[in-house]
């Protein structure tokens, strides 16, 4: 239990209440339309409608781009909420500057791993991908080591 409540210092059931809820949400998702809501392929279905290169012109980019829209607009909007309902807002410390960067080296890296963290920890694993089967552990192990890695610098 001690090694628990160290690597959970915040205690975990808000992290499996919301792995349950993201989980519910995609799978209503697909049952209701048939259709995987990941949300990395977001970004190239959004680049369909200003890029001229070939690979955003694909049909399957240009036939996802509004549902894809609706279903991010639905993520902002419940996080939205979600905020409003907590009464108090939540800030965060990070520079505008480095989240704007992260933001870029995510996106990159879910397209070029084949979709984010949750869509292969979600949908892939519940679609017995078996790329997901490998990216969800290099994606877990890759965290942790940098958790540590910047609580070891004091950077955290």
């Amino acid at each position: 239990m001690d090694t628990l409540a160290r690597l959970f210092p915040d205690g975990w059931a808000h992290y499996l209440l919301g792995g349950l809820l993201a989980g519910a949400g995609v799978s209503l998702v697909y049952v209701g339309t048939g259709l995987v809501g990941g949300t990395s392929s977001f970004f190239s279905a959004t680049w369909s409608w200003v890029s001229r290169l070939t690979f955003f012109g694909e049909p399957r980019w240009r036939e996802q781009r509004a549902w894809r829209l609706l279903y991010a607009v639905g993520l902002i909007a419940g996080a939205l909420l979600w905020a409003l309902s907590m009464g108090t807002p939540q800030v965060t410390a990070v520079p505008a500057w480095q989240l704007l960067l992260g933001g870029l080296v995510a996106g990159f890296g879910a397209r070029l791993s084949g979709g984010c963290t949750a869509g292969h920890g979600i949908c892939g694993l519940a679609s017995l991908k078996r790329e997901s089967f490998v990216a969800v552990p290099v994606f877990l192990l890759t965290a942790i080591a940098t958790a540590h890695l910047m609580r070891l610098w004091g950077l955290a």
